[in-house]
């Protein structure tokens, strides 16, 4: 059994060789690809983790300065001032009295 070489075989080979590259290559692509996606969404998972944290600590710190600014008010109005500083408080306690029961 004799093989006999020709630039026709060594073309083919070379055709069959050229598309295996390239659908090897698309699929590593495609595997690149999705690891991206998955770490970006791992990473968008962790912002909204991180996120979530930071807002939860700036409501409780705004809480904090609301109650302040009431107290400071009261004072106010203990001491005799009156007017705007009434509607304030008034205006405080009504939105507090809201938030509570959402």
């Amino acid at each position: 059994m004799e093989i006999t070489v020709t630039w026709q075989t060594i073309i083919t080979i070379a055709a069959v060789l050229a598309a295996i590259g390239t659908i090897v290559g698309v699929i590593v692509k495609a595997v690149h690809w999705m690891d991206k996606q998955k770490q970006q969404s791992e990473d968008i998972d962790a912002l909204r983790a991180t996120h979530n944290h930071d807002m939860e600590a700036i409501k409780q710190e705004q809480t904090l300065l609301v109650y302040g600014v009431l107290a400071c008010l009261k004072g106010l109005k203990e001491q005799g001032c009156n007017g705007p500083v009434t509607e304030a408080i008034n205006k405080i306690e009504k939105h507090l009295n809201q938030k509570a029961h959402e």
